[in-house]
């Protein structure tokens, strides 16, 4: 009987390890598939070489940088890539003589991963892609959505680097410590449940993200599944593009943001951006003075995604950024009617109507 008993508890035991040894090989996401490997996807556009011998992927548009009066470097925002023409204004580029080139964020399209990746880092990667192809002492930064980590970055690490930036629509951390427990309670609960418990996981226990978003048993991050917190505007405004045809495709755009895995693309993304920074936003000083350059925020009131009593504080908090609310727009502000040319016109001229 004794040694039945021995024989139960080695067999329970045994069942148990090996249970919390599955549960932790599918908390493991399968390794990046690199971009010109062998077995990975092919290099099909350029590419710089950073300081620690990563490649970043990019694409220009606009003049040509050699005599452009203005250069920006712009950071798109979760699940995109450099393929993104959100500000992209043809005819206005071409008056203004406007330089612009976008890049894939690590781990994105064709730019290896950084498994190392946080906001200094992704500051550091737009400097050295700005110095790799020469645009000069001083360039301008607009960041859209998540891409808000390149431009936050920029205000905090490569400051003297900047003629100006712009934050469009731009993802809040709930745990920056300017803001108060009871304001971002309240935006935290205005999102989806399941996106509370996305943004949670990401926050609280990042090691669980992949696994968490690919499970089947609860449901993961809206926006990972297509099905974002969109305003009505928004879904109107993505119908109508459907019905004229993008250049892009988005199933293509998706299969070519996600080739080389999703661990460190977007789930990166998700553990960056609601994860601990290693600075609040709210605390960084006017990079411009002397008024040499200017900062904008973008917002729009009926945004889904990001709950615009956020952008209210962070404007309140930091008087020097230039904050335009936009009411009846929602997170897709740039695709609404003479939002391109105020947010380049704002930044780069001052012209604001």
């Amino acid at each position: 009987m004794k040694a039945h008993r021995q024989f139960a508890n080695t067999t329970a035991a045994l069942f148990f390890i090996g249970l919390l040894a599955w549960a932790y090989q599918n908390t493991l996401p399968p390794p990046p598939k690199l971009c010109g490997t062998p077995g990975g996807p092919p290099v099909t556009g350029p590419r710089v070489t950073l300081r620690d011998g990563r490649h970043l992927a990019y694409k220009e548009y606009g003049v040509s940088r050699d005599v452009a009066d203005y250069k920006i470097v712009f950071v798109h925002g979760f699940g995109s890539c450099r393929y993104d023409e959100s500000v992209f204004h043809p005819e206005l580029f071409e008056e203004h003589k406007i330089y612009m080139v976008t890049f894939d964020r690590p781990g994105y399209g064709e730019s290896d991963p950084d498994p190392n990746r946080t906001i200094r880092s992704t500051a550091l990667d737009i400097e050295d892609l700005a110095d790799r192809l020469e645009l000069g002492s001083k360039f301008y930064v607009i960041g859209y959505s998540m891409g808000q980590q390149g431009a936050w970055g920029s205000l905090k690490y490569i400051p003297h680097r900047l003629a100006g930036v712009a934050l469009i629509a731009p993802v809040v951390n709930y745990w920056w410590s300017s803001f108060p427990r009871n304001l971002t309670t309240e935006a935290y609960k205005l999102q989806p449940r399941q996106d509370q418990w996305a943004v949670g996981v990401s926050h609280y226990v990042p090691w669980l993200v992949y696994w968490w978003n690919t499970q089947k048993w609860f449901p993961g991050s809206s926006v990972i599944a297509g099905k974002p917190n969109f305003s009505a505007s928004d879904w109107e405004i993505l119908a109508k593009r459907h019905g004229e045809g993008s250049p892009t495709p988005r199933p293509v755009v998706k299969d070519y943001v996600q080739q080389q895995g999703l661990a460190e693309s977007i789930f990166r993304d998700m553990k960056v951006g609601f994860g601990k920074w290693e600075f609040d936003p709210m605390e960084i000083e006017n990079p411009f003075p002397n008024n040499e350059g200017r900062v904008h925020l973008w917002h729009g009131d009926e945004d889904g995604l990001v709950p615009v009593s956020l952008q209210r504080y962070i404007a309140k908090k930091l008087p020097w950024i230039h904050y335009h609310e936009l009411p009846g727009v929602g997170h897709l502000l740039p695709n609404y009617n003479g939002n391109k040319e105020a947010i380049l016109k704002s930044l780069l001229i001052g012209e604001y109507s």
